[in-house]
């Protein structure tokens, strides 16, 4: 079982690092991209969205990526199976459970899930900020003003 969390605890590891890594670029395309005027921002705004989702996607199939080949390292799975459809399952939290792994290795799911789940959040952190941003940038939202309290 320690070899489980070992190994879980490792590929987490090196996929937070390599989103953190994605995350500094993706950042810094959408800083550069955004501080640029355009005569169309809302098409502007669509650009930059849909290429830091692309590059957040990007990411998040090298991560799988990661996982499946771990899976083929420790042999987690029959000989036979399609290790990238299994860590698709397993990284997207499907579940459909058509493909289960070895006993000694039946941690290594839900590790890979909540690596995923996390990884997924995160994303949406950084799409929802480069979102802000953007926009702000852009001028298309109005600055906060004081709030008024109505008696």
């Amino acid at each position: 079982m320690m070899l489980q969390f070992l190994a879980g605890t490792l590929v987490s590891m090196i996929n937070i690092g390599l989103h953190a890594l994605v995350t500094v670029v993706a950042v810094g395309i959408a800083r550069s991209a955004g501080l640029r005027h355009s005569e169309r921002p809302k098409l502007h705004l669509m650009g930059v969205m849909i290429a830091t989702a692309v590059v957040l996607k990007v990411a998040h199939m090298l991560e799988i990526l990661m996982w499946a080949a771990t899976y083929g390292i420790v042999q987690a799975a029959a000989a036979d199976t399609d290790l990238l459809y299994f860590a698709f399952v397993n990284y997207t939290t499907l579940g459909y459970g058509d493909i289960t792994p070895v006993r000694e290795w039946r941690l290594i799911g839900p590790f890979t899930a909540m690596n995923g789940v996390l990884l997924f959040g995160w994303s949406a952190a950084i799409l929802f900020e480069v979102l802000r941003k953007t926009l702000e940038h852009l001028g298309l939202t109005e600055a906060p003003g004081p709030v008024s309290r109505q008696p």
